[in-house]
């Protein structure tokens, strides 16, 4: 049977295990409820309460929620709307991206100190390599306990660990040691869960098959029609079977995990692969004229990151979500990486403009990818400026005009390091100036739609120190 272990060494002892379970050197290491414990963490009066992280609003989506919470039936990705229905007595609140993002670096540096082969999945889990830190840390379950309690000590936060040999069997373990939540109170889990390579298809069998990666509601759906519910009874459907329903490729996938088998490894990281941001409007958009200052101020927002992580990007990216729930993307590369608000703006608002979005555009979001660090900075005279290189001149194979970006960004910088001292609205373009005067994104800003009494006028809120949304009792 799988081992279960809690931070306090309960479960079966290490000298106790299969010698074959020294090669479970895969860890899943999973915070719980992450960002609604971060908002308890700093603010305790909200402890054993319904809390909800998200936007508020009609619009809004739950990004997490408490144990508390989830007692009612709320999930993770709910609508707002139907997470309050469940739960009329939860809190909102607007979430704290940047905050989460902090303590999820504090996180990353406890897991370095037992291997440096981590990959980051997200804010709050990670996947780790210890093979290499057995001869000197011991046994990939102790590894595994050990690490849970360095991490609740350090971050006063609480995670799940999955021991196992494939990174689908410890992401699956973790899962399995995590506390549930129920209408008298939260059940604590093991904590640790390890499974020893003997008891691996009697761990996964059972599990129904939406666990699996790659199946989705839709595949499910597929896999109803053959009878398949559970792990188990897909692994008895011939590949062949499969490869027929789903096609070669996802057929081949989902008949190897069937069996346990994942041949993917634990890549360490190289660091993001893209940079951006996006958001749910209070009300739709019909008109590029409207939509413009928000490509500009999500434009800044993911320059001001790009220039903070020290890094330069070729594709530019935007998302449209329309009214209807469908989303397209949108993507132009440019000849050199850059990380100049002015060309990313001119690119974002040309991929934009070539949407048609009379139908209403909810949700809009630009991303920055092909990330690179950035070079030395040059410094160049103002006489070098020049006009910001657009997706036309780029689709024509021109090369941009870099010593004039360079420009650009030295500028940009220096007014970056103006907002830094004096506040995000001390300057920003002119375009984001509107009648409740001027709008920038602000590291408070939500990203799971907006807050329950939105501004007059569609958009996000000035910039404030508040958060939008937030509906925790005061004081």
């Amino acid at each position: 049977m799988p081992d279960a272990a809690g931070s306090q060494g309960s479960g079966t002892a290490l000298d106790e295990l299969g010698p074959a379970s020294a090669a479970c050197t895969v860890l899943h290491v999973d915070m719980d409820a992450f960002f609604a414990a971060v908002e308890v963490l700093d603010d305790p009066a909200l402890a054993g309460l319904p809390v909800i992280v998200g936007g508020s609003g009609t619009r809004g989506v739950v990004a997490s929620c408490s144990y508390e919470a989830r007692a009612y039936g709320v999930r993770s990705a709910m609508s707002s709307v139907e997470a309050r229905r469940r739960c009329p007595d939860a809190l909102f609140v607007s979430g704290r991206y940047w905050r989460y993002s902090e303590v999820s670096a504090q996180l990353h540096e406890v897991l370095r100190r037992y291997t440096p082969v981590v990959e980051a999945i997200g804010l709050d889990e990670a996947f780790l390599d210890v093979a290499g830190a057995v001869r000197l840390l011991g046994h990939p379950l102790r590894i595994a306990r050990d690490l849970r309690g360095e991490v609740e000590r350090e971050l006063h936060l609480r995670c799940s660990v999955g021991v196992a040999r494939t990174k689908l069997l410890a992401k699956l373990a973790s899962e399995a040691a995590k506390p549930r939540a129920s209408p008298t109170g939260t059940i604590p889990g093991p904590g640790v869960v390890a499974v020893e390579p003997d008891d691996e298809l009697a761990f996964l069998h059972p599990l129904p098959i939406r666990a699996l990666w790659g199946v989705g509601p839709a595949t499910a759906a597929r896999l109803a029609g053959l009878g398949v519910q559970t792990v188990g009874e897909l692994a008895a459907v011939p590949q062949d079977a499969l490869c027929r329903l789903l096609g070669n490729s996802h057929g081949r996938h989902l008949a190897l995990l069937a069996m346990g088998q994942d041949e993917r490894v634990v890549e360490a990281d190289r660091g993001a692969k893209s940079i951006g941001h996006e958001e749910t409007f209070s009300v739709d958009f019909h008109d590029h004229g409207a939509l413009h200052p928000q490509v500009v101020r999500m434009a800044d927002a993911v320059c001001q990151r790009l220039r903070e992580a020290d890094v330069r990007a070729r594709t530019i990216t935007v998302k449209v979500r329309f009214a209807d729930r469908t989303t397209i993307t949108r993507a132009h590369t440019v000849g050199e990486a850059s990380a100049s608000p002015r060309l990313v703006r001119a690119v974002a608002l040309a991929l934009v403009s070539a949407v048609e979005v009379g139908q209403g555009v909810r949700l809009l979001g630009v991303s920055a990818s092909g990330l690179t660090s950035a070079p030395a900075a040059q410094q160049l005279s103002f006489g070098d400026m020049g006009e910001p290189a657009t997706p036309a001149r780029g689709a024509g194979g021109e090369r941009p005009d870099l010593a004039a970006e360079t420009a650009w960004e030295d500028v940009e910088a220096a007014l970056a390091a103006i907002r830094a001292r004096y506040g995000p609205a001390a300057v920003a373009p002119a375009a984001l100036i509107g009648r409740r005067g001027l709008s920038v994104k602000t590291r408070g800003d939500t990203q799971w739609g907006p807050g329950a009494e939105p501004p007059s006028g569609p958009g996000p809120a000035q910039a404030s120190s508040a958060h939008p949304g937030d509906t925790r009792p005061p004081g």
